[in-house]
């Protein structure tokens, strides 16, 4: 199994060989009805990969569980309005934790032929849902409006759920230019939302107002509590939206590396070369690790100088140091490129 995209106009996921060769479009051994997610959360403990799928046509949007056996053995329909945008969510052991945020699907840009056909819609109710993971209906609370990019992590924190995240503040124009409004003009900073179950109520905090994106985690750890988060410093990441090919520029994105201890409330900044752009970083843990951290932050950065990417190596425990391995690739990968990877099944 492999990395997966949505797209509008082919809703499966692609399938890659070991040599990351395109197979063709991957649907879970005829298992999977519809659409996809371009972020999936793979519970380790559980032996589950799971999914929260939408399309512009559905009026609800689908949680799906695929099994050990590469199946998808579950799929709820969660009915929600105006066809919104749910780039992302996040998991916990008790819950599946869904954004329904203002940004909706826009008949008219799609007939534009818009590359991100999607409006900020000031109409529609930002809220968060808990969907009980062993069956029942979806609990929803307020927030504020907000435009909420990618998860880090969640965890169940006795009668609350706790989840780290970035978001960009409202309103967010996501499709750019190709809505010919104005856009988000704040940049992605790191948040902590605890959803207070017993009382119904959300409390927000800023944990890092950097500007920064693409939060990672020890992949062990997702659903379950965590100390260390990895995220790519930013620029101006709203440029990305502006672009009318899809392909953002490189100074929408910045020379340095952040790992976050969230227990101590601390940071470290690993800096690239002047006019480098980092991409995302995956936490890799040594095979006999005997801490969160011991392991590796994997990251693409693109080197100006050679006009490609290289894959940098950082040893998680000495984030600042010197890379323990630099691999010239032969090519540009796109940056903002990212995404996850999990055994064959």
């Amino acid at each position: 199994m492999a990395a997966v995209h949505l797209r509008l106009d082919r809703p499966l996921p692609y399938e890659l060989d070991h040599e990351l060769d395109t197979v063709g479009t991957y649907d879970f051994r005829g298992t999977l009805e519809g659409a996809f997610t371009a972020h999936t959360k793979f519970d380790a403990a559980a032996g589950e990969l799971h999914a929260i799928a939408y399309y512009p046509t559905w009026d609800h949007v689908r949680h799906q569980v695929v099994d050990p056996t590469g199946r998808v053995a579950a799929t709820t329909r969660i009915p929600v309005a105006d066809a919104p945008m749910m780039h992302d969510f996040a998991l916990t052991e008790k819950y599946v934790v869904i954004f329904d945020l203002p940004i909706t699907f826009d008949p008219a840009g799609a007939e534009r032929g818009d590359i991100v056909p999607y409006v900020w819609n000031e109409k529609h109710p930002t809220r968060v849902g808990l969907l009980p993971r062993a069956g029942g209906e979806v609990r929803w609370f307020e927030v504020d409006p907000v435009y909420y990019s990618h998860t880090l992590n969640a965890y169940d924190e006795g009668s609350s759920v706790v989840v780290d995240m970035t978001t960009y503040p409202a309103p967010f124009h996501v499709a750019g230019r190709g809505s010919d409004g104005p856009y988000g003009a704040g940049t992605a900073s790191l948040e902590r939302w605890t959803i207070d179950v017993a009382h119904g109520r959300v409390r927000t905090r800023t944990l890092d107002d950097r500007p920064q994106e693409f939060p990672r985690v020890h992949e062990a750890l997702v659903s379950r509590r965590h100390r260390y988060a990895y995220t790519a410093a930013a620029a101006d990441m709203t440029l990305a939206y502006l672009t009318p090919d899809g392909n953002p520029p490189d100074r929408a994105f910045a020379n340095a590396l952040i790992k976050h201890d969230l227990l101590r409330g601390t940071a470290q900044v690993h800096r690239l070369p002047r006019d480098a752009a980092a991409g995302e970083a995956v936490f890799v843990p040594s095979e006999d690790a005997r801490a969160e951290d011991d392991g590796y932050a994997v990251a693409h950065v693109h080197n100006p100088d050679r006009g490609a990417a290289d894959l940098v190596i950082l040893a998680a425990q000495d984030f600042t140091g010197e890379p323990l391995a630099r691999v010239h690739l032969p090519g540009r990968v796109p940056l903002g490129f990212h995404g996850s990877w999990i055994p064959d099944a």
